[in-house]
């Protein structure tokens, strides 16, 4: 589709929004929202006519790109037959897009909850493990996001915890394996991973296994930084949390349904958590879904026990109407494929050669469609860009980096002294070309800020 101008309009859009939207993470009086006329594929577009190539898909979810005209006519189809029911009966949407999910997750987590995206669907990840295991607390992540709800947030391990953690949540932060910015003073990937597995479990034995009723991890966490853990950390997670009978909750809202060439990136690592929670790319946010896929042993806890938990639009048919679509076009056109194949060949060897020519670019990571830039003022001592969880002139660099890429064309996805390249799964590879050559632009800014 080709973008038509129309300022007018746009002015409008954007008065309407600042006199009546409240947005969440912003000051109010400090922000200017990008009035967007439209979205197709990869792309989206204001309304001056300015095209982009979101290089954010949405906030990681679009995974199949905007309006994919099978997902769009599913959604069509199922509000003229049945736009909405009640969460207590069975619906063919409902019942066939948990069938689909099931048939993609990793060992027996073969039951589907239904909830309204991934916060919530953290939320009732664990109400389930604190109830199965009858314990208390939930162990979790520093440099993590897991949502904006109260329990969400206080098991997010990043500064958007802060103001809303009043240290009554429960849950007791440890610290994953990140070898370039390592807690454990590792060199190698093995040593990273062993003392990381180490200090876990010493946490755990400090807080009393008896009282630990989950342990939950992104995968691979998204926006704290795309780290990839090194091989035999989750395994070794897992094999702890059976040592000590711990729920192990994996968290897939970003990384699941082909983000990382993998319909879940715990295939990537041959590791079958006990509750998986899902969101985003499940039907590639074209109406909001989240969920909890479920191991038989935590289902069977409420077989005859009920689940003290719902949500009014639990499998909403229009959600998942999006969802059974969405999957069902990834499996046709190869999307998951189409993932791993362009971040092997593509993204993974064009970031490293960016980071070549640009001493902004303090490490390339990522698979699939998951990548991160971490931007450092200085390579050999590692100096972050901006400081942690900067502001303001503080946060200089990175904005002029991003004013940088928007300029050249490519709407970035940036976080404290990151740059992340997630564009949708079934992006083509011209498009990803293009995207890579604004970012070159962009870091040529990034680049005057280093020593």
């Amino acid at each position: 589709m080709t973008p038509q101008p129309d300022p007018e309009v746009g002015a409008a859009v954007k008065a309407a929004d600042r006199a009546h939207v409240f947005h969440s993470w912003s000051a109010q009086e400090l922000i200017d929202p990008l009035a967007v006329a439209g979205a197709e594929g990869s792309y989206f577009w204001d309304y001056d006519g300015k095209r982009y190539l979101d290089f954010t898909s949405g906030l990681v979810y679009t995974n199949i790109g905007y309006q994919h005209p099978k997902v769009v006519a599913a959604i069509q189809e199922q509000a003229a037959r049945m736009t909405t029911f009640a969460p207590a009966f069975a619906v063919e949407a409902r019942s066939e897009a948990a069938r689909l999910i099931a048939e993609r997750t990793p060992g027996d987590l073969d039951k589907i909850f239904f909830t309204n995206g991934g916060a919530d669907a953290i939320e009732h990840a664990v109400r389930m493990a604190r109830l199965h295991t009858g314990r208390p607390k939930v162990l979790s992540a520093y440099r993590s996001y897991h949502g904006g709800t109260q329990q969400a947030v206080n098991i997010t391990g990043d500064p958007r915890r802060w103001a809303s953690d009043g240290a009554a949540a429960g849950v007791v932060h440890f610290w994953a394996p990140f070898l370039y910015r390592s807690r454990f003073y590792a060199e190698t990937e093995e040593q990273e991973c062993a003392r990381a597995l180490e200090h876990l479990e010493t946490t755990i034995a400090f807080e009393g296994p008896a009282t630990v009723a989950a342990i939950v991890l992104e995968t691979i966490p998204g926006t704290a930084g795309i780290m990839v853990p090194p091989p035999g950390y989750l395994a070794g997670v897992r094999e702890i949390c059976d040592k000590y009978g711990i729920v192990f909750v994996l968290d897939e809202v970003m990384a699941g349904f082909g983000r990382t060439g993998e319909w879940f990136a715990a295939d990537l690592f041959d590791v079958t958590p006990d509750l998986i929670t899902f969101a985003k790319g499940v039907n590639s946010g074209y109406v909001p879904l989240g969920g909890v896929a479920i191991s038989g042993a935590i289902a069977e806890t409420f077989a005859k026990r009920p689940y003290p938990g719902g949500l009014t639009y639990s499998g909403h048919p229009l959600a998942c109407a999006a969802a059974v679509a969405t999957i069902q076009v990834m499996a046709e056109e190869g999307v998951v494929e189409n993932a791993a194949r362009l971040g092997a060949d593509v993204v993974g060897p064009a970031l490293r050669e960016l980071a070549e020519r640009h001493p902004s670019v303090g490490e390339v990571r990522g698979v699939g469609m998951f990548w991160a830039l971490e931007l450092v003022r200085n390579r050999e001592t590692r100096e972050p860009l901006v400081p942690y969880n900067a502001a303001g002139a503080a946060n200089a660099p990175m904005a002029a980096f991003g004013s940088a890429a928007k300029a050249a064309g490519l709407w970035p996805f940036m976080n404290m002294n990151r740059t992340h390249v997630v564009p949708p799964c079934n992006v083509g590879e011209a498009e990803l070309k293009e995207g890579l050559a604004a970012l070159d632009t962009a870091l040529a800014v990034a680049d005057e800020y280093t020593e």
